[in-house]
């Protein structure tokens, strides 16, 4: 039997430690890690509550990252419920096997925190890992601060588990801007906390030896195309499941979150989209643009897969110019978030001027001068009626300006 941790009905943690607790909390059977900046704390506090007795659980520390999540397979396979926490290179050492754990409909989950991608070599964040693993088969969720980081940990694993998703889910937090800061967090009790997630109930578990079950079969032509078409159709599926654990949270807390997020939105003309700690950024920017009569507004996105078509297009149709933010290098493309909320836009009635600008790479800094001057070209492309500026640019790059058309 576990120790009892005595938490605060608030405490003052920054995003990592908010991830370590939801961990915690959710009584993991295994967790399988190695550290890297700056995901590190997660796995090492969670290793110290081991330590202390706040946790019955196992804690594997391996060779790499790749051998993580391969633990992590392992354990899931095995029956039991599994965590763990990347960022950046590890991630990206990683990324075979989370083809590997999606495929096998593996409920594991994984804490990502954002961070560039070398070379050059930089610890610092921004959204390059989320978007070399938005196709591998995994829900994913996106968290602005550590309440959101603590909350959708918990949340995830309810909705990893359910037997109408079954998959593997990343939690989403920013390097360092999130992570390393330190905010008032509301906890649940470890009681209420389990509560809501539910005791874990293993499927095909290959240690139920009166069930047996074959993991990491091998199919070609034969099989390959429908085995694949199977876990697309469960993804595409999950978000009704995934909106029941957002009403259920907030019943349960009084936090609601909704699948697309809206900001001051009702009459906005003009709109911002992003990411992350961006969101809240983009808040002020707006907030701030209103006192000088600018109808504008910013649209977040909590569910990055399944891709939310539907809802995001209904919350743009009233726009009529927007500004898609991407904090990652697309080299030699519009970038992720642009083209998948343009495809969205696509459908629907309303196809408002959209641009794209590039920004915070390797953790530079986003001001709320660079917004201002976003909401600026917006309101001259929405008065024009067309793209005043071209359709791509980078955002407080050093040197001379940065734009393709």
């Amino acid at each position: 039997m576990a120790e009892v941790y005595e938490l605060q009905e608030v405490e003052v943690w920054d995003g990592n430690m908010a991830a370590s607790h939801a961990m915690r909390q959710a009584q993991i059977d295994v967790v399988s890690a190695y550290p890297i900046t700056p995901s590190t704390p997660i796995v090492q506090n969670y290793a110290s509550f081991l330590s202390n007795g706040y946790i019955d659980g196992e804690f594997v520390m391996v060779e790499s990252e790749h051998a993580a999540m391969s633990g992590c397979v392992g354990a899931a396979a095995a029956g039991g419920r599994v965590a763990t926490a990347t960022s950046s290179q590890g991630f990206a050492l990683m990324v075979e096997v989370l083809y590997q754990a999606s495929g096998m409909r593996l409920p594991i989950v994984l804490n990502v925190v954002n961070r560039a991608l070398a070379s050059p070599l930089n610890v610092n964040g921004d959204h390059s890992d989320m978007y070399l693993g938005r196709d591998a088969g995994w829900v994913n969720l996106c968290t602005y601060n550590p309440q959101e980081a603590y909350d959708f940990n918990l949340m995830a694993f309810k909705i990893a588990e359910d037997y109408d998703v079954r998959l593997p889910v990343m939690v989403h937090q920013d390097g360092f801007i999130c992570s390393h800061t330190a905010q008032s967090v509301r906890p649940l009790s470890d009681a209420e906390a389990y509560k809501f997630i539910g005791d874990y109930k293993p499927k095909n578990a290959m240690l139920d030896l009166e069930r047996p079950a074959t993991y990491g079969s091998q199919t070609e032509e034969d099989w390959h195309f429908e085995h694949k078409a199977q876990l697309h159709n469960a993804i595409m599926r999950s978000m009704p499941v995934i909106e029941r654990t957002f009403e259920e949270f907030a019943k349960l807390t009084g936090r609601k979150y909704n699948v697309v997020e809206t900001y001051d939105l009702e009459d906005a003309e003009i709109a911002i989209v992003a990411l992350g700690t961006t969101v809240e950024s983009a808040r002020v920017a707006v907030k701030e643009a209103r006192k000088n009569g600018v109808k504008a507004g910013v649209v977040s996105i909590r569910v990055l897969r399944p891709f939310p078509y539907g809802e995001f297009c209904a919350a743009l149709q009233g726009v009529r110019a927007v500004a898609f933010l991407d904090r990652s290098l697309p080299a030699g493309a519009m970038g992720m978030l642009f083209n998948e909320c343009v495809a969205a836009l696509y459908s629907g009635a309303n196809k408002p001027i959209a641009s794209n600008y590039i920004y915070g790479l390797g953790g530079r800094d986003l001001t709320q001068s660079h917004l201002q001057e976003i909401i600026k070209e917006l309101q001259e492309n929405a008065q024009a009626g067309k793209l005043t500026h071209p359709a791509q640019q980078f955002i407080g790059l050093r040197g001379p300006k940065l734009g393709f058309n």
